[in-house]
């Protein structure tokens, strides 16, 4: 039995070696100069490796409840014990985020390429497969400068996210080609560009933020966390945690606007007794230097500019209409959102090969026989925190253990 394994990443990996030593011959192909490229820059290079906190309710799709199976099979546990067997001890955070004890993530990409040399998997780098066709026989794979046969495809070549370190829609192209419906791609975990100029004076401010994403006018989500000012508009962990379905919504042409709470330890009505005492006690202050109380001096500035508040009047000159106009906008201070920072920011992925045609106890597709997927290729897309990773890990661990079965 021949098996070519289509991308050398974290999904691609893992169905490798786990496929692997049990008599197979196994091909992984990898287009860039080394396999686990994505691996060395997750995590900003520490490798956010997996989460305790595994289930269906972290990941977003067609149905989420697709990735359920591969959890079961392979959860935290199973991934914990799986590490320790090719000496690659964890480090569990108190949110439940999973780094290698090392926190490098080298070492988790050396640790599986190392694996899967070992169960004699026949790892080509620089090898970049261009068409794919199947036949009576099997499966045809065609190179730029060759063509060789399969009994037996796997398509993990992840997603267009990160075109740096090799994201492309290859994968999607030869799923398509194979019959496969596709949902289009989005970016997500990435940063959103905001209309409008504001964004680009204050540049650089870092804060923590409650965020409250609008989808034509309804409250979608709601999270807190560092937000941080860009030339193009906001990025940080508050601002990935709405992205994916701010991009989503964006992909359909729906209105998006997001609201900044710059104050997030106050209701509104918290905010405008603040203001007032503030106001009562410092009657001589100017707005301005009443604002920097509590925010960024380059916030407050342009907060007074957004309400045509003169910044050199007295602070008694605000009666308390405008008072509650300010709270107001320290609270749900909107902008609309015309786009994301795009797939060469982007963390990951939406969108992908249509779950429902794909078996999800064994990854194999339920079109073509012997042609299986697994991670970022498929309509999943994970929050972040080690949500993305562990899907790949599960799913190639399924995809491995299903074609070695067959």
């Amino acid at each position: 039995m021949k098996i070519a394994i289509i991308g050398g990443g974290a999904a691609g990996l893992m169905a490798a070696l786990t496929a692997g030593g049990k008599g197979l011959h196994i091909d992984l192909y990898e287009q860039n100069s080394e396999v686990g490229k994505k691996i060395l820059a997750s995590g900003n290079g520490r490798c956010n490796i997996s989460n305790t906190n595994l289930s269906a309710e972290h990941y977003h799709g067609e149905d989420p409840s697709f990735v359920t199976p591969a959890l079961k099979r392979f959860d935290y546990k199973a991934f914990e014990r799986f590490c320790e067997d090719m000496a690659l001890i964890l480090d569990v955070k108190s949110d439940g985020r999973v780094y290698p004890l090392s926190n490098e993530a080298k070492s988790v990409q050396a640790a599986m390429r190392r694996e899967a040399l070992r169960v004699g998997v026949k790892i080509f780098t620089e090898k970049r497969v261009v068409g794919i066709g199947k036949d009576t026989n099997g499966f045809v794979v065609r190179f730029e400068d060759e063509t060789k046969y399969y009994d037996i495809v796997l398509l993990a070549t992840g997603s267009a996210a990160a075109p740096q370190l090799g994201g492309s829609l290859d994968g999607l192209r030869f799923a398509k080609e194979l019959g496969h419906e596709v949902v289009e791609p989005y970016p997500t975990l990435v940063g959103l560009h905001l209309a409008g100029r504001l964004q680009e004076r204050v540049a650089g401010v870092k804060v923590d933020a409650g965020l409250t994403l609008y989808v034509d006018g309804r409250v979608t989500k709601r999270t807190r966390g560092d937000l941080l000012f860009t030339r193009y508009g906001i990025s940080g962990f508050s601002v990935l945690d709405i992205s994916t379905e701010a991009s989503l919504s964006l992909s359909k042409g729906k209105s998006v606007t997001v609201g900044l709470h710059l104050l997030p330890g106050y209701d509104r009505q918290g905010v405008l007794a603040l203001i007032e005492r503030l106001a009562k006690r410092s009657y001589r202050i100017k707005p301005q230097e009443l604002l920097q109380a509590f925010l960024n001096s380059k916030v407050a500035k342009e907060m007074l500019k957004f309400l045509n508040i003169e910044p050199t009047a007295s602070v008694a000159e605000l009666d308390r209409k405008l008072l509650r106009k300010i709270a107001a906008t320290v609270t749900d201070w909107r902008f609309s959102v015309i786009q994301t920072h795009g797939f060469k920011h982007a963390e990951c992925a939406g969108g992908g090969v249509l779950t429902k045609d794909v078996d999800s106890k064994t990854m194999e597709s339920k079109k073509i026989p012997g042609l299986y997927f697994a991670g970022e290729i498929l309509d999943i897309v994970g929050d972040r925190g080690g949500y993305n990773l562990h899907f790949a890990w599960a799913s190639g661990h399924l995809a491995g253990l299903s074609m070695s079965r067959r």
